[in-house]
């Protein structure tokens, strides 16, 4: 039987992929929720950094609460109220947390790209 020859993939062709954590089957962590903290992080507020990925308040609420409840930690601190109005900030373990995921994505996607490259070119 003939060896088949490797035709190579154009060169703009480029790998996606999609990298979450679990905890017992249910989602807990993934791109959706680390732009989530992000917007926390930079508008110092639940609700405009829910404004900000285009979901609502409420879904914005239900995923912080599912990711304490299943992670076992607290990520978001809330300040009620007041003259100012209320605000929200990161706990320094939801900054160590969003680090590591960071560069856990850094490093799947690098490990991804060298295989596609490997594999397809």
């Amino acid at each position: 039987m003939k060896a088949r020859k490797k035709k190579a993939f154009p060169r703009k062709a480029e790998i996606r992929s999609k990298l979450w954590i679990e905890v017992d089957g249910e989602p807990v962590f993934g791109r959706g929720r680390r732009f989530l903290l992000e917007a926390i992080d930079r508008t110092g507020s639940i609700n405009q950094a829910a404004k900000a990925i285009n979901i609502s308040y409420r879904k914005a609420w239900s995923y912080i609460k599912a990711m304490e409840e299943r992670l076992g930690f607290k990520l978001v601190d809330r300040h009620r109220g007041g003259p100012n109005g209320g605000g929200a900030t990161l706990t320094e373990e939801a900054r160590d947390f969003l680090e590591r995921y960071r560069e856990l994505e850094e490093g799947i996607r690098q490990l991804v790209d060298k295989r596609f490259r490997e594999v397809f070119r």
